[in-house]
């Protein structure tokens, strides 16, 4: 199975700005015949706290149709991050894009601290099954706690999907603990992370990959956009650019 982690900075509350730049990265996906591809967190709006009420939605918006059409046409699995209304609450959330099936919805089960003034957490893992992988969506800083990759380990999850906004200080965490829990529970880590501010903090980048042996594949620089994919598979990974389109 190819899996993409995508690295970028999106365009603080421009949403449409931001479903431009995903579907840029969804061609360079489909190129490279990958099966998945995921963003950071709250990919479509940038992480924005206190834009997030503003901006949420749901999975069922009508400016997201493409992603269905993209995924449709090309099997293609698409994770996007986004503000998700709850009643009158919002959420951090990712919707999933499944090949000719019903769009499905995750949200951040643990929350930070920092977080709760604006969002309230979700109360369900959400699982991905392929012919080749069980995979799961973890939302940054509930992917650094130990109890969240036990219960996707439990539940016979192969691939954990980290789809994150990190700091400088929040990488070096990653960085210790991704390996971690790649060795202990003998699963794929993969971590997409953006660039640029986003609300008090610098996004770093450096998205990376891990072997079920906790062993580094690959890890981007903490400057430049793409395409992080690995092909579980061949156990190889490679970067690609938007230049590759």
């Amino acid at each position: 199975m190819k899996i993409c982690a995508v690295q970028f900075q999106p365009d603080s509350g421009d949403t449409a700005s931001n479903v431009a730049k995903h579907l840029d990265f969804i061609k360079v996906a489909i190129n490279q015949g990958a099966d998945l591809i995921f963003f950071p967190e709250l990919s479509l709006t940038g992480f924005e706290p206190k834009l997030a009420k503003s901006l949420a939605t749901d999975e069922n918006d009508s400016r997201f149709d493409i992603f269905q059409q993209c995924s449709n046409e090309h099997n293609l699995i698409v994770g996007v991050g986004l503000p998700l209304a709850e009643g009158s609450t919002v959420q951090i959330g990712m919707v999933w894009f499944i090949p000719n099936s019903a769009r499905c919805r995750y949200a951040k089960q643990q929350l930070h601290a920092d977080e709760l003034p604006f969002f309230v957490s979700g109360e369900r893992q959400l699982t991905l099954e392929t012919p080749a992988h069980k995979l799961a969506p973890a939302i940054c800083y509930e992917s650094l706690q130990l109890n969240h990759a036990d219960h996707a380990a439990r539940l016979g999850v192969d691939v954990y999907l980290a789809s994150v906004a990190k700091s400088a200080g929040g990488m070096v965490k990653a960085m210790q603990h991704y390996p971690f829990i790649a060795h202990k529970y003998g699963m794929y880590v993969m971590m997409s992370n953006s660039l640029g501010p986003c609300d008090n903090f610098t996004s770093v980048g450096q998205s990376a990959a891990w072997n079920r042996r906790g062993e580094l594949l690959l890890q981007m620089d903490g400057e430049s956009e793409g395409v992080l994919m690995v092909d579980t598979i061949a156990e190889k990974a490679a970067i690609h650019r938007l230049l590759a389109l």
